[in-house]
């Protein structure tokens, strides 16, 4: 497979890219795409350093020089100058370190001793710059500040030392920048902005907006490549001896200075994925007492609209567009996920589609999700899950209701005992779709071919389909992709079409577990076994998995109501003949 790659004509903004880790992963880049940087910092770089230090090479040697030095100029070297002169010093060397190393790599590197959450000052001293060398096409945004404390100690000013050089300066960055010729955005985030961490509430709060701006971004700009890189702990960087020790007693893996970059290069190489924010490095799990809360209700509200949500387009039945059962099943699962950081989606259990939601006069201002939580051991918690409006006479409409679980261990990978891959009853997945066996649009074209279809098994070879993050809207995929479900699903409406001439729509199911995701684009499995039927209900086992039989989502006594009425409803109003 042929990777991407970054034409030596792309001219970076890095802020925070002289120094650290962001210098490492530059100094990479250029040694791989030879491009342009414009590196943003708020040290001072010398073109040549003072001839009373040049020689020094330790720590030690440089305190000693320093504190000659003072001493040479009639100054008493107190320890909080002495310090702050070597810093300096050292900020120096690295940042000449890292201009040198750019330039030896084949690439081009320009420094701004500028401060980015200073927004005129940005301006003036950036686009004389951006004037000289062509038009910016990327931003690498590294820089960061620390201020660990407890919230209850914090202080506005420790809030602002964090946030500002994040979220200010990303916003200042943007403003210089015409947003029209961008091809990269990326953000050097933390995983505390994902999973939290004991001090870091302000680099929490502000690594969380940068992975929310990453998806708003790809949404305004979907031909941009936006990542949020949430990187787990390097050695260097703000990782301290002290912090290495309380990785090390957390068993937390620290990324390699050398493993580092190459991560990066690796994300700008593979084909765009679905989702901007991405973990690299050991996630953080979170120790039970920080869980042990008592058991939470919470009621979550929505606003859900045909505008932002384009897949809609493609699930259409009769006029209008109706929201698929399995999105009532990610909605809740995702809200459970962010609730509790640290547990993975896994289960749904008792699920009945009660009021479908359909996109006309009908649709509410806004939805509701009342979670109550009814169980938690060491591994999984439980949560009753009701979504519901309200009608205009006032009275709550229920639309779907169903019991989630939720694992920090998932289960291992079930296979499938028996199967059957066989084509002794072959049909064309795109001619289903043509004849309105099969309704959906192509964001919901899965099936390729039917393999085999008996009165008791249809089995088909299916792939997933690849839905930009722009037509995901307000459901992203996480650790469930209904897409894939859905197209699970279509194998009732095929059995049923198939030997009773009727459509049918999924209205409850006893249990779907969720054991990983099919790579998206690549093919996969669907076994449909029928359990029971009537001349109105179809009651099936759906399972998908690899042509091993390990399996992907697997889902029992998933049952559909037939009609033949449906027959016509599966047909547009604006595909019927008049």
């Amino acid at each position: 497979m042929t990777r991407n790659t970054v034409p030596p004509s792309t001219v970076f903004v890095v802020s925070g890219g002289a120094r650290g880790i962001t210098a490492q992963c530059v100094i990479a880049m250029a040694q791989r795409y030879r491009c342009t940087f414009l590196l943003l910092g708020r040290s001072a770089a010398t073109v040549s350093e003072s001839a009373w230090v040049a020689d020094t090479a330790t720590e030690p040697e440089m305190q000693q020089q320093i504190i000659a030095h003072l001493v040479d100029q009639g100054n008493k070297p107190a320890p909080v100058q002495v310090q702050k002169i070597l810093r300096s010093i050292q900020s120096e060397r690295e940042i000449a370190s890292t201009m040198a190393a750019i330039s030896a790599a084949g690439g081009q590197a320009h420094y701004l001793q500028v401060d980015v959450t200073n927004g005129i000052s940005l301006q003036d001293r950036l686009l004389p710059l951006m004037q000289q060398v062509g038009p910016v096409n990327g931003i690498i945004h590294g820089a960061g500040n620390l201020a660990d404390k407890l919230i209850e100690q914090k202080s506005i000013d420790d809030f602002e030392h964090v946030y500002a050089v994040k979220i200010t300066g990303l916003a200042n960055i943007l403003a210089c920048i015409p947003l029209e010729q961008l091809h990269y955005l990326i953000l050097f985030g933390s995983v505390v902005g994902f999973y939290g961490n004991p001090g870091q509430a302000d680099y929490a709060l502000a690594n969380d907006i940068f992975n929310k701006a990453a998806h708003l971004f790809r949404r305004i700009k979907p031909s941009c490549r936006v990542v949020a890189i949430n990187w787990g702990p390097w050695d260097g960087g703000m990782v301290t001896p002290a912090l290495k020790q309380h990785f090390a007693r957390n068993q937390i893996d620290i990324i390699s200075s050398e493993a580092g970059p190459q991560m990066l290069l690796q994300e700008l190489e593979t084909p765009m994925p679905a989702v901007p924010q991405v973990i690299i490095g050991h996630t953080i799990a979170l120790p039970m007492t920080m869980l042990a809360s008592p058991p939470g209700n919470y009621r979550i509200r929505r606003q859900i609209s045909l505008s932002v949500n384009p897949f809609l387009a493609d699930h259409v039945i009769g006029d209008n567009a109706v929201l698929p059962a399995v999105f009532g099943m990610t909605w809740t699962a995702n809200l459970c996920e962010q609730i509790y950081p640290g547990y993975t989606f896994f289960c749904i259990e008792r699920c009945k589609v009660l009021k479908g939601i359909v996109f006309d006069e009908t649709l509410a201002d806004e939805y509701w999700i009342d979670l109550n939580e009814t169980n938690r051991d060491d591994n999984t918690i439980t949560v009753d899950a009701l979504l519901w409006s309200q009608a205009e006479n006032g009275r709550q409409r229920y639309h779907y209701r169903m019991q989630v679980i939720l694992c920090r261990q998932m289960p291992d990978i079930p296979v499938l005992e028996t199967f059957d891959l066989t084509q002794s009853h072959p049909i064309d997945g795109a001619q289903l779709y043509r004849d309105r066996t099969l309704f959906h649009g192509p964001c919901f074209q899965g099936v390729e071919r039917v393999l085999n279809i008996t009165e008791q098994r249809v089995t088909m070879l299916c792939r997933s389909p690849v839905v930009t993050a722009q037509q995901q809207g307000q459901f992203p995929l996480m650790s469930f992709n209904p897409y894939q479900a859905d197209t699970q699903f279509q194998s009732l409406l095929i059995w049923s079409k198939h030997f009773y001439q009727a459509g049918c729509l999924p209205s409850q199911l006893q249990v779907a577990e969720n054991f990983r995701q099919v790579p998206l684009g690549e093919p996969f499995y669907v076994t449909m076994d029928v359990q029971n039927v009537s001349s109105t209900q179809l009651t099936s086992d759906v399972i998908s998995h690899d042509a091993e039989g390990r399996i992907y989502t697997r889902v029992y006594a998933l049952q559909a109501t037939m009609s033949s009425r449906l027959n016509q409803l599966f047909i547009k109003t604006s595909d019927q003949v008049v």
